[in-house]
């Protein structure tokens, strides 16, 4: 039997790898521990990585009992899932859902492999909007979380194109194989939708300008199909600012308008507001659910609704101000800084 040639692996330039794919460490936190703390400790986030929020702050609330059923409605690299595994003791059970089949596969052959089998832990790739359907399958909970976050896997990696700061196609779906990018969704859009897109969405300043001059180019035949394209237009737009603000100004543009676009593309208002109407019906009385979000929008869906129930009776308690992280937390994970966490506690 021929013996197959050992490859060694490319060299990157420089010291350190720059590109997603070339840093082999970062993808591998269990075999090089020591590389992904100094990543963090650096206030950075390891590649195909994500550093879950707010864990303990979480726990408390939910104060998880072994034996209890609880959902994580939102997977993602399974960091608060863990967590909430390692409270059960070894009895009870939880139910994971993800709409992403890339990072959701990943994620559950990594539990699996830490020992958290089916008989403790189920995995669905499904969108946290169909939790009536996962409680019919599996029971109602005794807590549930959802983290409204993008994944740091998702947004480090180019061939998603959730970040305008490194290049990659326009794409923007939390799940790929299904709905439309987002680049199909500028060529579909008129100005007007465009930009109230922008202003929904993100509060976006600019948003008229913004989609003046991307509807404008399109309809010139030009394509603006990755993700450097469509910040290239967004910096060309901008350009009537004086300079000292440009660079400053269109940063956050670019972070507003992928926001927007993203929040199109993934329904995720639509999505919310489908969560919120069913999660009381599918928690057990008494059942404690904590929900992180990170813009506002999604905030004041979150408190309009704890608010409404709780007047109802529907819900017996609710937390009375928003949670946020730490200074210690967002120095350590500044992707941190933005998260808010609100909670509800179910009516007996």
């Amino acid at each position: 039997m021929e013996q197959k040639k050992h490859q060694r692996r490319p060299h990157y330039s420089g010291t350190h790898p720059k590109s997603y794919r070339e840093k082999y460490k970062e993808h591998n936190p269990e075999k090089y521990a020591d590389t992904i703390e100094k990543v963090i400790q650096k206030g950075s986030t390891p590649a195909g990585m994500h550093i879950s929020i707010m864990v303990q702050e979480i726990l408390d609330f939910l104060q998880i009992q072994p034996g209890q059923r609880g959902l994580d409605a939102t997977l993602g690299y399974g960091g608060h899932t863990r967590a909430m595994l390692d409270c059960l003791q070894g009895r009870g059970h939880i139910t994971a859902l993800d709409v992403d089949p890339i990072e959701s596969s990943k994620t559950r052959e990594r539990l699996r492999a830490a020992g958290y089998g089916e008989d403790i832990l189920t995995v669905k790739l499904m969108n946290f909007a169909d939790i009536d359907q996962a409680a019919r399958e599996e029971g109602k909970f005794d807590f549930i979380l959802a983290d409204l976050g993008v994944s740091s896997m998702q947004i480090d990696n180019p061939e998603r194109g959730f970040s305008y700061k490194v290049e990659g196609p326009l794409d923007l779906r939390m799940n790929p194989q299904k709905g439309k990018s987002a680049a199909t969704r500028l060529r579909e859009v008129s100005v007007d939708e465009l930009a109230g897109m922008l202003i929904e969405n993100s509060d976006e300043p600019y948003a008229w300008e913004i989609a003046e001059a991307v509807k404008k180019k399109i309809a010139k035949g030009q394509e603006i199909a990755t993700t450097s394209q469509l910040r290239t237009v967004i910096e060309e737009t901008l350009r009537f600012l004086p300079a000292k603000e440009q660079k400053e100004a269109v940063k956050k543009s670019c972070q507003r308008t992928f926001q927007a676009l993203r929040i199109d593309v993934n329904s995720e208002f639509e999505v919310l507001y489908a969560f919120l109407e069913k999660l009381p019906d599918v928690l057990n009385p008494g059942g404690r659910a904590a929900i992180l979000t990170f813009h506002s929008g999604e905030d004041r869906l979150v408190k309009k609704s704890f608010k409404q129930l709780a007047k109802t009776g529907v819900y017996q308690e609710i937390s009375a101000d928003v949670i946020r992280p730490s200074k210690e937390e967002c120095v350590r994970n500044p992707r941190a800084r933005s998260t808010k966490l609100r909670w509800a506690v179910r009516a007996e």
